[in-house]
């Protein structure tokens, strides 16, 4: 299974590297390599997790973002799905697989608290990964043209719906606390205090 995961790895990267896409740049390297790593990390505390389709799990949940941008979650789940039975994933993996991906797609609808561990620790990696390294920066490199008040507030409603929905597992919450709250000050939430 490892040589498969290793196949996805491969060309989820190559995929991301398409111009077209809007992250192509930074995309693997800042975020999906760095939520491999946290839910990894995760699967050693959750040993009852399937390392397996965590691995998968990381590697495919963005994949319509990299395709089909205007409908990613909708090619997350068909041309995922193709994309893993091409590479030989067993049928009822690859069922498993798009159906926990569409289950983190549906964050805002449900409570992913209640969700199988493996969804809990992609979505909790997911999010936990946006507070590490250039992610919310990028979105100003992106959006050159908003104003920088409006790139605040966007971040910031991008910062809690991540932390409110995504983040679910208490562990990660716990460790990424304080990268959580230094971000909210960094877009206009500031402390009553700031030496206390």
């Amino acid at each position: 299974m490892e040589l498969l995961v290793q196949k996805l790895r491969t060309c989820v990267a190559k995929d991301a590297e398409d111009p077209a896409f809007v992250h192509h740049d930074w995309f693997i390297k800042y975020h999906l390599e760095i939520v491999e790593k946290i839910a990894l990390e995760l699967c050693s505390v959750h040993e009852e997790a399937d390392r397996d389709l965590v691995s998968a799990l990381v590697w495919i949940h963005d994949y319509g973002k990299i395709v089909d941008f205007a409908d990613q979650c909708k090619a997350t789940l068909t041309e995922g799905k193709r994309l893993l039975l091409e590479l030989g994933f067993p049928s009822k993996f690859v069922e498993k697989a798009i159906s926990y991906a569409e289950w983190i797609d549906r964050k805002m609808d449900v409570d992913l608290r209640k969700a199988p561990i493996e969804v809990q620790i992609v979505s909790s990696a997911d999010g936990a990964s946006h507070l590490v390294g250039p992610f919310y920066y990028m979105w100003w490199h992106e959006h050159a043209c908003k104003g920088y008040e409006q790139l605040m507030k966007d971040n910031m409603r991008k910062a809690m719906q991540d932390w409110d929905r995504k983040v679910v597992l208490p562990e990660v919450r716990k460790a990424f606390a304080n990268r959580h709250s230094f971000l909210l000050e960094q877009n206009g939430k500031m402390p009553a205090k700031f030496l206390a």
